[in-house]
């Protein structure tokens, strides 16, 4: 399919969806339950791409891991801290947590490994990640240009180690590091002079305790420090995997843009990811939002004129700067997303990419380097949206074809990387139409 035409609501939504497992915990999980003692089910996990790569690079590394897909279902039996395999060549594709978290493990490893991806993952950089890896002893090289992939792994172990990082244009690259940090010979202490998406930090954090490990921490918006003692050793478990709470932000915003009420189930205040407060955004641009243990409700505003345009700092958040930009467009005045820099080094420049695209359907758009303003259109206009191979650019603009009759999306199927059935669970909403 080259395109996707998303037909318009015809009133007020009413409707309860369920949203699949999260990818940011399905492939921690995964990377946990790999270097852990005994055997690990993983229930409600995602099947995507960026899971099935991360699924494939563990198998290289000797990991026996068993699927089913039908279940959401996957069994995978830990190491006990040795990775199997002596050398192996790893393609993770444009997966970020992928290419980011088996460069950690690889670490761990006895033998020489090579990790690579597509066009776009050789220029997204790591150097941030192999510097600091560098610093507990790991000897990785890179194979092409300096600091970014493909980059080859010679195993031989963690020391402990403090590492400094100042400004690690991801929170993954944190994540990778503490995620392999129990099985380094001597403590590591881990300090971040400037946090990104603090959140997804706190959520490793405790999805390592969930798994036997201990993690001290202190999280704040100055300097984040971490200490993980060594050694320690994870213990399998039976863990259930929550719904992705980025991919429930374009349900949840749907409301703000055509009026009515959508429920996320088994998403609420016990959620430990960071992006189920996209719905205190939501709030404060005038929708309604009723919060339970378990699931999220959002309510339209009275009116379409009654939501209003906000000035907002979004790096803790940055994965749902892109559906606010395009609910930004139906407010009553301009909106301002602060300090997500970041989104330039994602699967596509995703604030240029955002600029291309709300201009294409008449908005006014300004950026800088971490910042972009949205001016809701006069007019709106019909257009095709080029979606740069990224999911997010997919769904986020799905919601702009609510209101806007005429809008299309290009390669729809890039929604595969983290959702791949995304456009019949956004299309069922209309069957359940008020």
């Amino acid at each position: 399919m080259k395109s996707k035409r998303i037909q318009p609501a015809t009133g007020p939504l009413d409707a309860t969806v369920s949203i699949p497992g999260s990818k940011s915990l399905t492939n921690r999980a995964l990377a946990i339950a790999a270097l852990a003692d005994g055997t690990t089910t993983l229930s409600e996990a995602l099947y995507s791409d960026d899971t099935e790569l991360m699924i494939a690079c563990l198998q290289v590394l000797g990991i026996r891991v068993e699927t089913d897909i039908e279940g959401c279902r996957i069994v995978v039996h830990g190491c006990g801290g040795n990775i199997p395999a002596s050398d192996g060549e790893l393609f993770c594709g444009n997966s970020g947590t992928t290419i980011r978290f088996c460069t950690a493990l690889c670490t761990l490893g006895k033998g020489h490994y090579t990790l690579d991806g597509n066009d776009r993952m050789r220029q997204r950089p790591i150097a941030d990640l192999v510097g600091a890896l560098r610093s507990t002893g790991a000897v990785i090289g890179y194979e092409g240009t300096d600091g970014f992939p493909p980059v080859t792994v010679r195993g031989g172990g963690m020391r402990g180690s403090k590492i400094t990082m100042l400004a690690p244009p991801s929170s993954q690259y944190v994540s990778a590091i503490l995620m392999a940090a129990p099985y380094a010979s001597g403590d590591i202490f881990l300090e971040i002079k400037e946090t990104i998406s603090a959140p997804y930090l706190s959520m490793t954090a405790r999805m390592m305790e969930s798994f036997g490990v201990s993690v001290m921490s202190r999280i704040s918006d100055s300097t984040t420090r971490f200490v993980v003692p060594a050694p320690q050793r994870y213990v399998a478990s039976d863990y259930v995997i929550e719904p992705d709470a980025s991919n429930a932000s374009y349900f949840l915003a749907a409301p703000a843009i055509v009026g009515g009420r959508i429920t996320v189930e088994n998403l609420g205040t016990e959620s430990i990811q960071g992006d189920v407060r996209f719905v205190d955004v939501l709030e404060e641009m005038g929708c309604q939002v009723t919060r339970e243990a378990n699931k999220t409700t959002v309510r339209g505003p009275e009116a379409p004129a009654c939501l209003k345009g906000i000035d907002i700092d979004l790096n803790d958040m940055p994965d749902t700067a892109q559906t606010l930009a395009v609910v930004a467009m139906f407010a009553d005045g301009p909106t301002m997303i602060r300090n997500v820099g970041s989104l330039r080094v994602k699967e596509t420049d995703r604030l240029s990419a955002l600029s291309n695209e709300l201009k294409k359907l008449g908005a006014g758009v300004y950026t800088t380097e971490d910042s972009i303003e949205i001016t809701p259109p006069q007019a709106f206009k019909p257009a095709s949206i080029h979606t740069y191979d990224d999911h997010r650019m997919a769904m986020s603009f799905a919601l702009a074809g609510l209101r806007i009759d005429g809008v299309a999306i290009e390669d729809p199927t890039c929604v595969n990387k983290t959702f791949p059935d995304f456009f019949d669970r956004f299309e069922a909403m209309y069957e359940s139409r008020a």
